[in-house]
């Protein structure tokens, strides 16, 4: 029988007054949602200095509408289409779960968009400083899912496999850890040095910089990750993850091209 580590008994609540609950992935969106903000205020203080940190406070509102829209209509879209056709009520059903990174991605980048035209600046000066604070959400969005005991990984051996709840009797991998470490430690490191190395001056290279690296991250993440059970693998064992960050990869590496080459 192969060893596996015990997987925590974590609640997914956690807190709870009567019949209300707030539940620990709620609590990761909004830490995150927070965290960024106040790197964004930081970021838009650093040399070039083309956005006002009060700018910065105003799209907070725009950023979470676009993040829990997007994030929304990409799961029901994406992921299961069917079925919110037959249930379109059950649409607005957030606290029954079911968000999509890259539904959540295009959500915000519409906000970036419409605020930067609001605002009267190239969008990319702003979704460059959104995209070197995204992976803090994303980190604690895969921690969230760790605790949750959601979308783990796909069967092994190895030493640190885990047994997860929801998962039957099959030793797997962490899927999740591995996710927080890539698209999150890793891509915020990332990041941070082009952004020391003064990329904030080149006007969508962090944007470009954020996709590529995500995408690639996730891609990765994917080769561990159990696909979701009512999709499976699709057309040469690739997944739905992996499909929708193809043309993040694309995106990122225009992004990275024009900023090249575009006058200073």
């Amino acid at each position: 029988m192969i060893a596996a580590l015990t997987f925590p008994a974590f609640d997914p609540i956690a807190i709870s007054i009567g019949p209300f609950a707030i539940r620990w992935y709620a609590l990761a969106y909004i830490a995150g949602i927070l965290l960024a903000w106040r790197y964004c205020r930081w970021l838009a203080s650093r040399p070039p200095v083309r956005l006002s940190a009060r700018a910065i406070d105003d799209f907070l509102f725009w950023a979470t509408i676009g993040i829990v829209i997007g994030g929304r209509l990409g799961y029901v879209l994406f992921y299961k289409p069917g079925y919110y056709l037959e249930n379109p009520l059950e649409i607005v059903f957030l606290w029954r779960g079911g968000m999509s990174f890259h539904g959540g991605l295009l959500g915000v980048f519409a906000a970036v968009v419409f605020f930067a035209r609001s605002q009267n600046i190239h969008f990319t000066v702003l979704s460059d400083i959104v995209a070197a604070a995204a992976p803090i959400g994303l980190f604690l969005g895969r921690i969230a899912n760790f605790v949750n005991g959601e979308l783990f990984g796909r069967p092994t051996d190895v030493a640190w496999g885990m047994v997860f709840p929801a998962g039957g009797p099959v030793v797997r991998h962490p899927s999740q850890i591995y996710e927080s470490g890539l698209e999150g430690i890793a891509l915020f490191i990332v990041l941070f040095i082009l952004v020391r190395l003064g990329a904030l001056r080149d006007g969508g290279m962090l944007t470009g910089a954020f996709l590529v690296g995500y995408a690639l991250a996730r891609f990765i993440s994917e080769l561990f990750r159990e696909p979701d059970l009512h999709i499976g693998f699709l057309a040469g064992g690739i997944t739905m993850g992996q499909v929708l960050s193809l043309p993040m990869l694309l995106a990122g590496v225009g992004f990275i091209v024009w900023a090249r080459r575009a006058q200073p």
